[in-house]
């Protein structure tokens, strides 16, 4: 789990599934994580898209793009993800993660 090797890793990790949050509406884990200060990682475009409808500044979001990807792919992204990119990068920002690039764009969404 991805989560888990983030908190491994030493970061404040959580699973929506260990907030009871797995079958709750895209928005209230987005309303979640911005209480928290949280990062939402995920391949569900719906994320981006309710970010521009609310002109929202947060929570940041790693949206993993085109490909099936495994978990040991995600981890490797995440890692470079990780490595290149300060807290500062990653805070109001949505972070599209593709196999051979990744793309940056601040919050909100004009």
């Amino acid at each position: 789990m991805v989560a888990r090797w983030l908190t491994n890793q030493g970061h404040d990790a959580v699973h929506a599934i260990d907030l009871n949050l797995d079958r709750a509406p895209d928005t209230a884990i987005l309303a979640h994580a911005a209480q928290d200060g949280r990062t939402v990682v995920t391949a569900d475009l719906d994320y981006p898209r309710l970010l521009a409808l609310s002109q929202a500044t947060e929570p940041s979001l790693i949206l993993f793009r085109h490909g099936n990807w495994n978990e040991a792919e995600v981890i490797a992204r995440l890692t470079e993800v990780i490595v290149g990119l300060t807290e500062i990068e990653i805070t109001q920002s949505i972070l599209v993660v593709d196999k051979d690039r990744i793309r940056r764009r601040r919050l909100p969404l004009a």
